[in-house]
């Protein structure tokens, strides 16, 4: 059991306030993860600089929710999955591509597959991927930009994941509908 706080907007840290009050006019409501992430101030702008700059990354809506959701998945986070599934519907991602990055299964192009073989492989190695993998990343039309920026998402990516796990931070009502678990085999 978890005995990390999750704050309103009137436990938080006078420094955090402004960062929820942010995420209530930004979300209407302040997501659980935001509430966590507010005990410490530094952590909490961190995360949310870090979303936008990944946010605003060469990347687009797909290929930022396939590293995204590649990342979630590997890590087997019960919050991010749901959330993230949540927002890659408000940025219109075809569903099939949601429904293959939760599920593990194909994407519908190679592009995307590389993506995620890529993330992961990033993940998996703790960034010593082989010329091979990095030559096919490059071969699909990816560069060098991409590699870094994955590294960008992966640096929110590791705030978020590992703080929910900690935290074991309960999945906001408007994500339950996309509730996850990773699949045994």
């Amino acid at each position: 059991m978890s005995t990390l706080k999750i704050h309103t907007i009137e436990t938080a840290p006078e420094k955090s306030k402004p960062l929820l009050e942010g995420s209530l006019k930004a979300y209407g409501m302040v997501p659980g993860l935001h509430g966590v992430l507010a005990s410490s101030p530094e952590t909490f702008e961190a995360y949310q600089k870090l979303h936008e700059l990944f946010s605003n990354s060469s990347f687009t809506a797909e290929e930022l929710t396939v590293v995204w959701q590649a990342i979630n998945v590997e890590h087997e986070c019960h919050y991010c999955v749901p959330a993230h599934t949540a927002i890659a519907n408000m940025m219109k991602v075809d569903t099939t591509i949601s429904d293959a990055l939760r599920n593990e299964t194909k994407l519908p192009t190679e592009k995307l597959e590389v993506l995620r073989d890529t993330a992961l492989s990033i993940v998996r190695t703790r960034g010593n991927i082989s010329d091979e993998e990095l030559q096919r990343f490059y071969n699909v039309g990816y560069g060098q930009q991409q590699v870094l920026e994955i590294i960008l998402g992966l640096a929110q990516k590791t705030i978020s994941n590992y703080t929910n796990h900690i935290a074991q931070t309960p999945v906001d009502a408007p994500f339950k509908p996309f509730a996850w678990s990773k699949a045994t085999v």
